[in-house]
């Protein structure tokens, strides 16, 4: 297999399960502004949509969007527990997290990666936006768990982990939100995380 990642992007996701199952794939790296990959690709003919991830298989099939590429991914290895078995009510509680952080968590840093500077104005919007987002973890964490389903990470812990990270580098304080901070920190110090940050140049 052969991920084609941004680093730190989204696709980071997809790259934490794949070290998470130990599996045996290549990294291509892509400059979404100029739509080339690093071996000097056209990456509009892998993806049309011109973003990461896209994951391409051994069979030459190509999947993208990240939510698709996880779950594929989990299911390719179900004693993984990365994510629960389809037709599950925690498989239905995954897909509800993973649409979330997609659709709604995801969304919410747009402003911070629009390519232009914030007003203050902008800025004190954007960042209430992320913390209601952000709050609905706050609330789902804080009966303790270690992460999104319980005790096991899964696909969606993945995903919530890169988007959260953000708020590193667009200068978020997460103190308002501990129970997401400590998953933040927990998650970072699993193995596969660190390789994969590492394996971006996002780690020393």
């Amino acid at each position: 297999m052969k991920l084609y990642y941004k680093p730190g992007a989204c696709s980071l996701a997809s790259h934490i399960v794949l070290n998470e199952l130990g599996a045996d794939f290549e990294l291509e790296k892509v400059d979404t502004a100029t739509k080339r990959t690093e071996s000097g690709a056209d990456f509009l003919e892998v993806n049309p949509n011109g973003y990461v991830p896209a994951l391409e298989l051994k069979s030459g099939d190509i999947l993208i969007e990240g939510a698709s590429i996880l779950q594929y991914l989990a299911d390719q290895t179900p004693s993984s527990t990365l994510a629960p078995a389809n037709g599950t009510l925690e498989r239905a509680r995954l897909q509800q997290h993973l649409n979330f952080v997609a659709s709604e968590l995801h969304k919410a840093f747009g402003p911070f990666f629009s390519g232009r500077d914030l007003s203050a104005e902008e800025r004190e919007v954007a960042v209430a936006n992320v913390g209601k987002k952000l709050s609905n973890f706050e609330n789902i964490l804080s009966d303790g768990r270690n992460y999104l389903l319980g005790g096991d990470f899964s696909v969606a812990d993945a995903y919530l982990f890169v988007v959260t990270n953000w708020t590193n580098f667009v200068g978020i304080d997460l103190g308002t939100w501990p129970n997401v901070q400590a998953f933040l920190k927990r998650a970072a110090a699993r193995p596969a995380v660190q390789a994969s940050l590492k394996a971006e140049g996002l780690l020393n």
